[in-house]
């Protein structure tokens, strides 16, 4: 029986809200912080559920209907890229406070035919009539461009990402693509848990008279008519969203940023007093861009260059490999106080060397050569915290969704694309259904920094896919999506395979520790020494040990990434997903 009409069989009593609690809002007895996991007969007693296994095709996602449709393509004869679009075009649906054809997009694929990992940059520039003297007239208190309103949005680039990865690689016809992101958009589909309270979150943060938006009527009258926001496993439906899909799956990739979609687009911003137009939507392009890679104790991990921040795993990485972290042990104080102070360094260079190739030259070489990481790790005491950490002195020349799909032809594409900051910037154009990102926060307003802003430039970019490759074979797709979280998380998850054997679910459901502060590349100082969040796995014992070196705790529930992975074995394939989130894994 089809959804639609399993849905118009179902009694009016049975549509209507459940009659028991479906969130830990509704029902916070419930939230004991004592009671820990079920007991598993196998692998780790801490994991959340096992690896799924299969031999022809896998997905995994961070919505379930995305997970799925991403099979059913691949069982119709789609490629990796062919289900990746369309599980994309769902997640903008069921997801939007993650990701959306408003956003932008980036790619590390394993080619098959050519053996080898290749890279996609689909992220989009500032519009060209808005000049660096009305950004910074508009700049908050710290200095910074504000994260919601029209002065944060730059133009979006998945669509077009989706249309060059397609002209490539895609095997059935593009208009295909969209037809399960058409029905659920149209029937509507059952809100997961995260999309509803970050959907009423992004309410409250919209709705504040200090916000700054032009205007949020669009955004109340889609997603909480009458003040109320959809409740997990309300019935959604996003029609507006369904026409737009409509509009691109007839036209093509282009259709975004040449006709009708643009024209409504540019007349939105017209409305609102802002910057964006068709030229600049019509400017537009995705570029291929060539991979960077470091060896960590015999993988290859690949990364992106700037404007993201792919680097960042690999610098990590390469301070890590000059220390013995296995001989420290998993989840020790050693290991995770090492890790740390590692991460610090390598977000220093971020903070001073990360931007747009176009108007900066970035010494991606000399930041990932076994030198530099050498003498980096001497700054490193295993007993105290680096009280003030500074970037290199280079050589003197000039919330996201990740997901990842393989097939059966060998393709793995590793794909990570967000609206940035939960729902975007706040501004959903009239009609058509989805919001901008609101990526331009992430320019620099100071003169001289490499990431100060200016008309036609992308701004730095947080979103990375990753990507590990062993003797010139494949070996991993897999992310952590979260803004600063994605190179810490990607480091974590590589060092749990590789340092410490752990299973491909085992390694994503391990604590994770995240920390905050530093320098960023907004040039805003967060902290020299900055705060370290736990999850309420790590053992007692670590923390304790970690206090003891002095650094200072913050709770943050919620801040530690979502992860999804696909491994590569002969014959077959293994794949992860993220307990954080609400996804699945599949694999057949």
């Amino acid at each position: 029986m089809r959804r639609r009409t399993f849905l118009a069989s179902l009694p009016a009593a049975a549509l209507g809200g459940p009659a028991f609690a479906t969130s830990r809002g509704e029902n916070p007895n419930r939230d004991r912080s004592d009671v820990g996991m079920g007991d598993r007969v196998d692998g780790a007693t801490w994991a959340s559920r096992s690896t799924v296994w299969g031999t022809h095709g896998a997905a995994a996602t961070a919505h379930p209907l995305a997970s799925l449709t991403a099979i059913e393509i691949l069982k119709a004869g789609g490629s990796a890229v062919d289900a990746a679009i369309a599980a994309n075009a769902v997640l903008g649906f069921g997801e939007p406070i993650a990701c959306g054809i408003g956003g932008d997009c980036f790619v590390l694929l394993w080619d098959p035919k050519l053996k080898q990992v290749v890279g996609l940059n689909g992220s989009g520039r500032s519009p060209k009539g808005l000049s660096l003297e009305t950004v910074r007239k508009r700049a908050t208190a710290r200095g910074t461009i504000p994260s919601y309103g029209a002065i944060s949005v730059s133009v979006p680039g998945a669509v077009d990402a989706w249309a060059t990865l397609h002209q490539r690689y895609g095997k059935l016809p593009w208009k295909d693509l969209f037809q399960p992101a058409i029905e659920a958009c149209e029937a509507g589909y059952p809100v997961i848990q995260n999309t509803a309270f970050y959907v009423a979150s992004s309410q409250r943060i919209f709705n504040r008279p200090d916000a700054g938006l032009e205007e949020v009527e669009n955004f109340n009258r889609l997603w909480a008519p009458g003040g109320r926001t959809p409740r997990e496993g309300d019935l959604f439906r996003n029609p507006e969203l369904g026409h737009t899909y409509r509009l691109i799956a007839e036209g093509g990739g282009r259709a975004f940023y040449e006709g009708e979609i643009a024209e409504r687009i540019e007349r939105y911003f017209q409305r609102i007093g802002a910057w964006m137009t068709r030229a600049d939507l019509a400017a537009h392009r995705t570029e291929w861009v060539e991979p960077v890679t470091v060896n960590y104790r015999g993988v290859d991990v690949w990364g992106l260059p700037p404007n993201s921040q792919g680097v960042v795993t690999l610098q990590m990485l390469k301070i890590m490999e000059q220390f013995d972290i296995e001989a420290m042990g998993f989840q020790s104080t050693l290991a995770l106080h090492h890790e740390i102070e590692a991460k610090r360094l390598a977000f220093e260079d971020r903070a001073r060397y990360y931007a747009d190739p176009a108007f900066h030259r970035q010494p991606t070489e000399w930041l990932i050569s076994e030198d530099y990481a050498r003498a980096r790790a001497k700054l490193i005491r295993p007993d105290r915290i680096q009280p003030m950490v500074y970037p290199g002195q280079a050589p003197a020349h000039g919330d996201t969704t990740y997901f990842t799909v393989a097939d059966r032809d060998g393709m793995m594409i590793s794909i990570i694309q967000s609206n940035y900051r939960g729902m975007g910037s706040g501004l959903m154009p009239d009609g058509l259904g989805f919001m901008f990102q609101d990526r331009g926060e992430l320019f620099a307003l100071a003169d001289g920094h490499p990431n100060v802003y200016a008309p036609g430039k992308r701004p730095f970019q947080t979103i990375i896919p990753g990507f590990a490759t062993q003797e010139g074979h494949p070996l991993l797709s897999f992310g952590v999506m979260g803004g600063d979280m994605q190179p810490q998380g990607q480091s974590q998850i590589i060092s749990n395979i590789v340092d410490f054997g752990l299973g491909l679910q085992e390694a994503g459901d391990s604590p994770r520790w995240h920390h905050d502060g530093g320098s960023e590349p907004t040039g805003e100082d967060l902290g020299a020494v900055g705060v370290v969040n736990l999850e309420t796995g790590v053992p007692e014992a670590t923390k304790a040990g970690l206090a003891k070196i002095g650094w200072q705790f913050k709770p943050a529930p919620g801040g530690y990434g979502g992860y999804q992975a696909i491994q590569a074995w002969p014959g077959r394939y293994a794949a992860a997903t993220e307990m954080r989130k609400d996804g699945v894994a599949l694999a057949y």
